[in-house]
């Protein structure tokens, strides 16, 4: 592979993500999500489906223009009217791509574009083509590749290739496969098509059975070098690849994922943040990296050994992907070493007979009220006239 160890990662927010239920993004936030992805360190930014609509185009071009940093790319089917709209919509950028896709799958060439495989060859390689006489770099996706016949997605993949494809995608289209089988079809792909040691393989996997991420590292440990993902796992259906969850593994587990990248995984958090102001819904709070539980500890023994040593329950720190802090949940599950704590820190040194008593109250109150605030806290004080409340 020409990048050895390096990951590049493209991030497809603004396109794929953009384009579910509940996840469009007005002409300004796209250009403000946009800024994010660079500060983040995003390779390769797809910003958008130029054929679409004249607003997609529009907000494409404006990317284009005033975006600096990732390589800005539009989608285009395997037609010259949308290679075209391509072409013109990433013009002013510094860097740019045209991202072009073709179904290859029996079930999609005779269920939606009712063409034959040898007709599908012939448009790949023209689409292909056409496009490298607008742009140096061009990707080509075999839309559906997972579910493709292995011998034709050779074929179709050796099409792009001679036809200066300088990136060639296997799209996980509808979440079907599994880690040991995307892995065993780029082994195959590398060992079978001429000349595929001179472009790099990339990765696209939807979450329809939970295995996007799982599916994207086994794609990159059997030699993809890019990265086809969103922020916060937004898409189409299920959703993509997290691009936070692929970032924090490739940190958190060099040990058997030595590859190096641009994202700048304190910027993280401020990413999935600013996508939720936009679109409709944040991500749930069990979300890996960027869920408001992800450092959140609210079991007492959990607790008891964070304050011991952080590496007890936490893989890795919260600042390290932006998180402002580990947050120490006070329920029903807490215990007295939280709770010593917490109101030590509001001013209250309680002796250990006093803390028994107050523990008390605290457990009795949390089976009924599901959050302890810190007036609730020192509610608890109260009844105990024997304790001083010392400031």
């Amino acid at each position: 592979m020409s990048l050895h160890n390096q990951i590049v990662f493209f991030d497809t927010t603004l396109r794929d993500g953009e384009q579910s239920p509940g996840c469009t993004m007005h002409h300004d936030e796209k250009l403000r999500m946009a800024h994010q992805l660079a500060d983040l360190g995003v390779d390769v930014l797809e910003a958008g489906f130029a054929i679409a609509s004249q607003g997609d185009s529009d907000s494409i071009r404006m990317i284009a223009r005033e975006v600096r940093g990732p390589r800005i790319a539009s989608l285009a089917r395997c037609k010259r009217e949308d290679i075209e709209a391509a072409a013109r919509s990433i013009e002013p950028a510094d860097k740019a791509r045209i991202h072009t896709f073709l179904a290859s799958s029996d079930l999609h060439l005779e269920a939606k574009l009712k063409i034959s495989r040898a007709e599908a060859l012939h448009q790949a390689a023209e689409s292909v083509r056409l496009a490298r006489t607008f742009a140096d770099d061009v990707e080509f996706s075999a839309e559906d590749a997972t579910r493709t016949d292995p011998d034709f997605l050779i074929e179709i993949v050796t099409a792009a290739v001679q036809a200066g494809a300088t990136t060639i995608n296997i799209p996980d289209t509808v979440g079907y496969t599994t880690p040991d089988e995307y892995a065993a079809t780029f082994r195959m792909l590398i060992a079978k098509v001429p000349g595929i040691d001179d472009v790099i393989l990339s990765t696209h996997c939807h979450n329809d059975l939970g295995m996007a991420v799982a599916n994207t590292l086994a794609g990159i440990h059997a030699g993809a070098r890019q990265a086809e993902c969103t922020i916060n796992g937004i898409g189409e259906r299920a959703g993509n690849a997290a691009l936070e969850e692929i970032a924090a593994a490739l940190m958190v587990r060099r040990d058997k994922l030595p590859y190096t990248n641009n994202i700048k995984l304190n910027q993280l958090f401020p990413t999935s943040q600013m996508l939720a102001e936009f679109i409709s819904f944040g991500c749930s709070p069990n979300k890996a990296v960027v869920g408001a539980n992800a450092f959140a500890h609210e079991s007492g023994i959990h607790q008891h050994g964070m304050m011991a040593n952080p590496l007890t329950y936490e893989i890795m720190t919260p600042e390290s992907v932006g998180v402002p802090a580990t947050n120490m949940v006070l329920g029903k599950h807490s215990g007295r070493r939280l709770l010593e704590q917490r109101l030590t820190e509001l001013g209250h040194k309680l002796t250990r007979t006093q803390l028994d008593d107050v523990y008390h109250r605290f457990t009795e109150l949390a089976d009924r009220k599901k959050s302890i605030y810190d007036q609730d806290l020192l509610g608890l004080l109260q009844p105990d006239k024997s304790i001083a409340i010392t400031h």
